[in-house]
């Protein structure tokens, strides 16, 4: 499977490097940005915090710019399609992940190890420093895509429907672990102790029902959306990854703006992302006592067993040589 996934990532990267390339030369000119609509794809439901600080925050606030049309639910485009889609010129806006991005674009793997980022604060802070400027650069040359601003996603925690008790990795051998199709997240899945399988965000619901797989992995403002919570039993607080999402629009149809346009888009996208985190902070106070009225069973494992673990896999695996030198010290020194 790893053979695979990494084959089929490097014949589109060459792919999409070819198109992005394509896409920035073609865009390098500033044009009239009047009556452009910007088409977001996400499999996001539209209840997602994410979606809601969109449609709340950026659309009112660039409606004089632009036009924001969302398709949620993966309705316009296959999740992990998006930016392909951007750099072809056949879609405007997405929300991408680290994992999306280090398909692409090995260096960016680092933004999908386990344990990298503290909390929601030094997320956003990262996010905002020159520690990230070489590979938003990246983004931007190879896919024609830029990055707004990050989306708090929250802690990624582990939700299961077997009753097994997990206190260390060990015990999440055997477990099929859902994880999205994507080199990166499989081998998370790999490093926190189970046995990932790839499966479609949509496809989810239906196969904890059916058992075809024994969990997933997210942040408990997703579980409770997604009402992943009907058909599990437990959720294990590993809180393995600070999740990170990124508002993404395609670098050819930024340039058309003029910089006041893009200032105005700009402060749109950082203060939905704003509120789509504080919103996630707040839920994520909440909800363990939500699912525990719901009949889950919520805990917290053997964190320091997790976290020792998974730092191990990453500092020996392959994606650590394709790490920029002396980042995970910058990354660390954020404060």
């Amino acid at each position: 499977m790893s053979f695979s996934i990494s084959r089929r990532a490097t014949l589109r990267a060459a792919l999409v490097a070819g198109i992005g390339a394509a896409a920035l030369a073609g865009g390098l000119a500033p044009a009239s940005a009047q009556g452009v609509t910007l088409r977001l794809s996400s499999p996001a439901s539209p209840t997602d915090q994410r979606a809601l600080a969109l449609t709340e925050v950026f659309a009112p606030a660039i409606k004089d710019v632009a036009t924001f049309q969302p398709h949620w639910n993966a309705t316009l485009f296959k999740q992990g399609t998006e930016l392909e889609a951007i750099a072809r010129g056949n879609l405007e806006m997405s929300i991408t992940s680290a994992q999306e991005l280090a398909a692409l674009i090995p260096a960016w793997s680092i933004f999908t190890a386990g344990y990298l980022l503290r909390d929601a604060d030094h997320q956003k802070k990262v996010f905002a420093s020159d520690v990230m400027d070489g590979v938003k650069k990246m983004a931007e040359d190879r896919l024609g895509v830029k990055l707004l601003s990050v989306m708090y996603l929250g802690r990624r925690q582990v939700n299961l429907r077997t009753e097994k008790e997990i206190r260390t990795p060990e015990d999440m051998a055997g477990l099929k672990l859902r994880m999205p199709g994507t080199e990166a997240w499989l081998f998370l899945g790999k490093a926190l102790g189970a046995n990932p399988l790839p499966l479609a965000f949509t496809e989810i619901y239906t196969a904890l029902q059916s058992g075809a797989v024994d969990g997933q992995d997210n942040p408990l403002p997703t579980v409770r959306d997604s009402k992943f919570y009907e058909v599990t039993k437990q959720i294990v607080l590993t809180s393995h990854l600070v999740d990170q999402n990124y508002l993404a629009i395609s670098k050819r149809v930024w340039d058309r703006f003029t910089p006041a346009q893009q200032a105005v888009i700009q402060k749109a996208a950082d203060d939905s992302a704003e509120r789509g985190r504080q919103r996630q902070l707040a839920l994520e106070a909440e909800l363990e006592a939500f699912f525990k009225e719901k009949g889950l069973k919520v805990y917290t494992p053997d964190v320091d067993a997790f976290r020792k673990k998974v730092q191990a896999e990453y500092a020996a695996s392959k994606f650590a040589a394709d790490w920029p030198a002396g980042l995970i010290d910058r990354i660390n020194a954020v404060r």
